[in-house]
């Protein structure tokens, strides 16, 4: 039986809107999927989705070598359609493309406390583990705000998050309560939408991250994933081949909880604590889950590569789409303000 189709993303009839975005920080690898691009499959069956390139983000962190970002930016977009994110059924565009974020940005500035942003958990956080990098600058302490107004801009009502990040979605309907006081009611105060984000292990054992060098990368082909994965670290106790161990101590075996059935995930248990079976046919059996999920995607990728300039298409027609909206909100949020 053929699925029906759920609306496209410029049908009335949503109820509800939702907005996210994604850095053009490089190649995106196993932790994207698992953490927000399977949450946008879902959204984008059930909500108006605006998904964005945060290229003007990148820059909070990424300002002194901008080079690549276009790039990133077009070679992303393309790995959210391999993915399944469909531009019929959600707009895709990238932030820069949009002036009305930035204006909102620096409306909003006017307003909002300094010491709203100081206290952001992030913001503290990201300076001690980003080492080696000046993010001393406005940008940086400011980017919350930057969000909010990539929120607000399209009265988003929804904001997929995980637990950490609902202090930004806080901040945002801070922000959306202190202009509507001040000026009349403009913007909705979206509320944080907390879906299931499974956190994916690198090879090293720690957050797979493409700055460690520890990530599988959704483009890589079934050889590439067995040598990186085969390779992953254990449980420390399995020195030698009779050791025994266990699984809940074990990085590679949150990769089984993600990709294993609950029986392989028994019977791999077992095998682990009797030392009945070896690390490395232990993970044999996610090794190759993991490529039955990814070799369709994989495919696909390369079959867009074969359409230059698609990725360029995409995000100028999603932009058109996009800026309606936003010069929407922008023309009546400037007109409370008294611009």
């Amino acid at each position: 039986m053929t699925a029906a189709k759920a609306p496209s993303a410029s049908d009335s009839s949503h109820p509800e809107i939702v907005v996210s975005g994604a850095r053009p920080t490089g190649k995106l690898h196993l932790g994207h999927l698992n953490g927000a691009l399977k949450n946008w499959l879902q959204l984008q069956q059930e909500y108006k989705c605006f998904f964005f390139v945060a290229d003007w983000h990148a820059l909070t962190t990424e300002y002194a070598d901008p080079a690549g970002l276009r790039g990133n930016a077009e070679s992303m977009v393309l790995d959210w359609l391999a993915v399944g994110v469909d531009p019929d059924r959600a707009i895709l565009f990238s932030q820069s493309d949009i002036p009305a974020h930035a204006e909102l940005f620096v409306m909003f500035s006017m307003i909002v406390p300094v010491p709203w942003l100081e206290r952001v958990p992030t913001y503290k956080e990201q300076q001690e583990q980003l080492e080696g990098r000046d993010l001393s600058t406005y940008g940086f302490l400011g980017y919350p705000l930057l969000q909010a107004a990539d929120i607000l801009v399209y009265k988003a009502t929804r904001v997929p998050v995980g637990e950490d990040q609902l202090p930004h979605v806080e901040l945002t309907r801070e922000v959306a309560r202190r202009f509507n006081r001040m000026y009349g009611e403009v913007f909705p105060e979206p509320k944080g939408l907390v879906m299931a984000a499974a956190r994916v292990p690198g090879t090293d054992g720690r957050k797979m991250s493409k700055s460690y060098g520890n990530a599988v990368d959704l483009t890589d082909d079934p050889r590439t994933v067995y040598d990186k994965l085969s390779k992953m670290v254990t449980d420390v106790r399995r020195q030698r081949r009779t050791d025994p161990g266990d699984p809940k101590d074990c990085p590679a075996f949150r990769l089984h909880e993600i990709y294993c059935t609950a029986e392989e995930r028994a019977e791999l248990e077992v095998g682990c604590k009797t030392a009945a079976i070896g690390c490395l046919d232990c993970k044999k059996v996610m090794i190759r889950r993991v490529v039955e999920e990814l070799e369709p995607i994989r495919l696909r990728r390369l079959q867009l590569d074969e359409r230059p300039g698609l990725a360029a298409e995409v995000l100028n027609e999603g932009g058109r789409r996009a800026r309606k909206h936003a010069d929407r909100t922008l023309v009546e949020a400037k007109r409370a303000m008294g611009l």
